[in-house]
């Protein structure tokens, strides 16, 4: 039984596995777990620092917190089950957070607001408008419709010449509203046309489409 926890931790952090020393704030965890709810799902290990050493959780405390997080600071709730591992002595917490089937879920934050999180390989970033706009129109039950217009045909050219670009830059470059720009980029990234590529600083699009769409 060690060592399945063992090999979970030779993993290291990623998209879908997290450590932490401990839980001291519900609100942070939340986070985590609208990040894991909006991507693929995840595991989270509590009682495991960031490089691998495990520590052991402290107290019950933790359950506490871990059901706060999931149930008073995520909408809809979050559903999770969990584990916990005797590993040399000292006890880890194992919490399995299932992908959402309905997106997104969002977690509240130390001023009240409730945003919506996403998981990219070991961190979690603020969802953004476009992504927002990307769940609300896949989970419209008509489906999704594009009008392949002036547009959206400058917005899929600008896109082909350039490798990534922000929103605004692309804005800028067709000579539209950011607005719009927005609208057009959503229902592209639903339709598996254009991909959404989080950094530390910015959101980035770049055209993973067939050279027919651009031409």
């Amino acid at each position: 039984m060690e060592q399945y926890i063992k090999n979970l931790i030779g993993q290291g952090e990623h998209q879908q596995l997290d450590f932490k020393f401990e839980i001291s704030d519900a609100k942070k965890i939340a986070r985590t777990f609208s990040a894991f709810a909006n991507t693929n799902g995840g595991t989270l290990l509590v009682g495991v620092k960031d490089n691998g050493v495990i520590s052991g959780i402290r107290t019950e405390e933790e359950d506490y917190m871990v059901e706060s997080a999931a149930h008073l600071f995520c909408k809809p709730a979050v559903e999770y089950s969990t584990r916990k591992w005797n590993v040399g002595g000292k006890w880890v917490l194992e919490v399995t957070i299932p992908e959402s089937v309905k997106k997104p879920t969002y977690a509240k934050t130390e001023e009240g607001k409730w945003m919506a999180y996403v998981r990219i390989k070991d961190e979690n970033f603020l969802a953004n408008v476009v992504m927002l706009n990307v769940w609300k129109l896949k989970n419209q039950k008509k489906g999704v419709y594009i009008r392949y217009g002036i547009k959206e045909k400058k917005v899929l050219k600008i896109l082909k010449e350039n490798e990534m670009l922000t929103s605004r830059e692309i804005a800028t470059l067709i000579e539209d509203k950011k607005y719009f720009v927005e609208k057009i980029l959503a229902k592209l990234i639903s339709i598996n046309v254009v991909e959404i590529i989080f950094s530390e600083h910015s959101v980035f699009y770049h055209l993973q489409s067939p050279d027919e769409l651009t031409s």
